[in-house]
């Protein structure tokens, strides 16, 4: 993994620097001739040229939501058309919200691309968070076999996972994200400036997955996070321009190793595997994804403190920094020992009738995934969160 940081958004620097001297912080995602960048700063969205020295062929859709349409679509066409009067861009706006990353919304976007007669030269640009990029990737994979993408990501969540790395795809009515593709975008966007809209409850839910990378594999990280979780939750920008670049290479440097997930690719999951199980039985949209994670989290970091692989300091000082995060820490009263082992029975990490779980082992920045564990601690753990 590669990080070219032309001006790095560190903590002590304002970010709107960031945009007023045209640097934006690069990371690399090293995968090859599938290599791309991220670009992460305040005020990127009026800096045309970005954007469209990844445009190719002269026809673009950008598929965006009802929320985010108003904020940032006006905004995106100009940066795409700006001196570029060659570019016609179509849109297509799909309702909000986990409840409509379905196959009937998917096929809006198809709908549109096919009726606007788009063909294989054409870009599609995700403008939202991680259900529309993880939508806008897999109609792009799926549209004329193979069409290219841009992620302009408008959340905490997509912009520090779900954006980088190139898994798309749409839920199940049993599972999650079962039905999809690895399909690695053109670039990634980040404009910092889009987090000034973001509602406080979506913001908390992007800090689980930042929260988790400190715990799988960068302990600095995590211990900066737990000094820091006051000025991130108070929007810093200077925290939050750190937080954002950090986790992207984080993920980026995963990524490039393992990009289909075969291994290391899956410790990313801490706390998925228990969260997906409570998004699946409650129904999508009722916890916000990184609302489940962060419960996931704590019943993951339970059971590897019941199997003796982490002190029970670990799982207080992940248990202290979800709650300052106003993030949930246990499953909701519904969920019952029974619907976590029917949703997790249909997990993507089952291999050979065989649940792998990313669980914590060692010092703090250390994880496993295994599916050699004691079935009794998961056991425990399960009817220690459940009342049934």
């Amino acid at each position: 993994m590669k990080v070219s940081t032309t001006l790095a958004a560190t903590p002590g620097m304002e970010t709107s620097k960031l945009s007023s001297r045209g640097f934006p912080t690069v990371v690399d995602v090293d995968l090859g001739d599938r290599s791309y960048p991220i670009y992460i700063g305040s005020g990127l969205l009026n800096q045309s040229d970005l954007l469209q020295r990844h445009i190719h062929g002269k026809r673009v859709l950008v598929v965006t939501n009802t929320t985010v349409a108003p904020l940032y679509l006006d905004k995106v066409v100009s940066a795409l058309t700006n001196g570029n009067p060659n570019v016609t861009v179509e849109n297509v706006i799909l309702p909000d919200g986990e409840k409509y990353k379905d196959t009937d919304t998917l096929m809006k976007v198809f709908d549109k691309a096919i009726e606007s007669q788009l063909d294989r030269q054409c870009t599609f640009v995700a403008l939202g968070g991680g259900v529309i990029g993880d939508m806008c990737g897999y109609a792009a994979s799926s549209f004329l076999r193979g069409v290219n993408f841009i992620q302009i990501p408008t959340t905490v969540m997509a912009q520090v996972d779900s954006s980088v790395g190139g898994k798309t795809g749409i839920n199940h009515r049993l599972g999650k994200n079962l039905i999809g593709a690895f399909y690695q975008p053109q670039c990634v966007l980040i404009d910092t400036d889009t987090l000034n809209t973001l509602p406080d409850r979506e913001l908390a839910s992007g800090l689980a997955e930042v929260i988790k990378y400190g715990l799988i594999r960068d302990a600095p990280f995590f211990e900066w996070q737990e000094k820091n979780i006051q000025a991130l939750m108070s929007r810093d920008p200077d925290a939050f321009a750190y937080t954002i670049k950090r986790s992207c290479e984080n993920k980026a440097e995963v990524v490039s190793q393992d990009e289909k997930e075969t291994g290391l690719r899956a410790i990313g999951n801490l706390g998925h595997t228990f969260g997906h199980a409570i998004e699946t039985s409650c129904g999508y949209g009722h916890w916000l994804h990184g609302e489940a994670v962060a419960a996931g989290t704590v019943m993951a970091a339970d059971m590897s403190y019941r199997l003796g692989w982490i002190d029970e300091s670990v799982v207080e000082r992940v248990n202290n920094i979800l709650k300052q995060a106003k993030l949930p820490t246990t499953p909701p009263e519904m969920m019952t020992v029974d619907m976590f082992k029917s949703a997790m029975a249909i997990d993507k990490k089952v291999a050979d009738g065989i649940l792998r779980l990313i669980l914590l082992k060692g010092p703090l920045g250390s994880c496993v995934i295994t599916g050699d564990y004691d079935r009794k601690a998961l056991d425990e753990t399960l009817r220690a969160f459940c009342k049934s």
